[in-house]
């Protein structure tokens, strides 16, 4: 709306222009994300949301017990309405922006119910809202992608480029939604990933200058999409405030499916797969490798890592005795390192 608004506007009176500027509008985003997060939460969170339960097996699940979870029902919309504002809408934002909803409203009814939803029910979910979201991302028409340490690209026709995205999708919603287990690790994590896919997006594959130069294809939509990542990173900001170790409240799966789902959507929208090691390497190993030794024991009877706890975080406090803060810090230092030094590999050697 905002971006409408000034170019409508800038004609009367030049300082409208800002407000076609996608750098300024993701800072607006941020600041107000992050300021109705960080005031809305606790008072909506303590009134509406259910309390946590505590989960069988997990390691210091008794301090859980009792607060307030599925808080992602509070600040994913207060992210989704401000959107409706900062970004320059088009079918397939607003379909991104509705998908996300979707996830977030899916999670917090299983973060309310009683008996936890089963796992084939989740991920039929999760695997529909895939299939719709690739869908609107390659609008049925061939993709661009591209790969590190090359400059070529190539084009998916969508037959191939749909179950590739579907799976991504799918991985990233999950491998999230399974780290979220220690206070402000998910969130931190997911911030240092929004952070990152928000540079890219704004900085290099929606820059036509600057993707030429580093031998990148340029996406038209890609600022836009900018503006979103860098917005998610104010709302988790403000949620992270009350996630701080000792938590006062938990995003629940309201809030890590959705955040999960738009984190596969932004990687996708850069270009290039490999980016989700670069930007979530962390978070996709911590979650992600819990779900490949499911599914090897459960369909293949196939059982591998006997001695590792899963996700990664339940182990390195059970069987290394990290504490809470040392798992947050040093999984979040190994991300941003492997985020600064792969980045840089993958945009200047090809």
């Amino acid at each position: 709306m905002l971006y409408w608004l000034g170019a409508i506007l800038e004609d009367s009176w030049g300082p409208f222009r800002l407000l076609t500027s996608h750098f300024f509008l993701g800072g607006i985003g941020f600041v107000v994300c992050g300021l109705f997060s960080l005031f809305l939460l606790p008072r909506l969170a303590f009134k509406y949301c259910p309390r946590d339960r505590g989960r069988a097996h997990a390691v210091e699940s008794n301090a859980a017990q009792g607060k307030p979870t599925g808080t992602g029902i509070v600040f994913v919309p207060i992210f989704l309405a401000v959107q409706l504002f900062v970004l320059p809408l088009n079918f397939e934002i607003f379909g991104i922006l509705a998908l996300t909803l979707v996830a977030c409203i899916f999670g917090f009814l299983d973060d309310k119910a009683n008996d936890a939803w089963g796992e084939y029910i989740k991920g039929g979910i999760d695997l529909v809202i895939g299939v719709v979201a690739a869908i609107l991302l390659s609008n049925l028409n061939p993709v661009e992608i591209w790969f590190p340490l090359t400059k070529y690209s190539m084009t998916l026709d969508p037959i191939f480029y749909i179950p590739l995205a579907v799976v991504w999708i799918w991985t990233s919603i999950n491998a999230t939604n399974c780290s979220d287990g220690v206070d402000g690790l998910s969130g931190t994590l997911s911030g240092i990933a929004f952070l990152s896919l928000g540079a890219l997006l704004y900085f290099v594959v929606g820059n036509a200058a600057m993707a030429k130069y580093l031998l990148v294809p340029n996406y038209a939509d890609g600022a836009a999409y900018g503006i979103l990542a860098i917005s998610m990173v104010g709302t988790l900001a403000g949620y992270l405030w009350h996630n701080a170790h000792p938590s006062i409240l938990m995003m629940g799966d309201a809030g890590s499916r959705a955040i999960g789902f738009l984190l596969g959507v932004l990687v996708l929208k850069c270009g290039n797969p490999f980016l989700s090691v670069i930007v979530a390497g962390v978070l996709m190993i911590n979650g992600g490798t819990g779900l490949v030794k499911v599914a090897l024991l459960r369909f293949f009877k196939i059982s591998i890592f006997k001695s590792i706890r899963f996700p990664i975080h339940d182990h390195v406090r059970k069987n290394m005795n990290w504490s809470t803060p040392q798992v947050l810090v040093r999984f979040s230092l190994v991300q941003m390192t492997l985020t600064m030094v792969l980045m840089v590999l993958v945009l200047k050697l090809r």
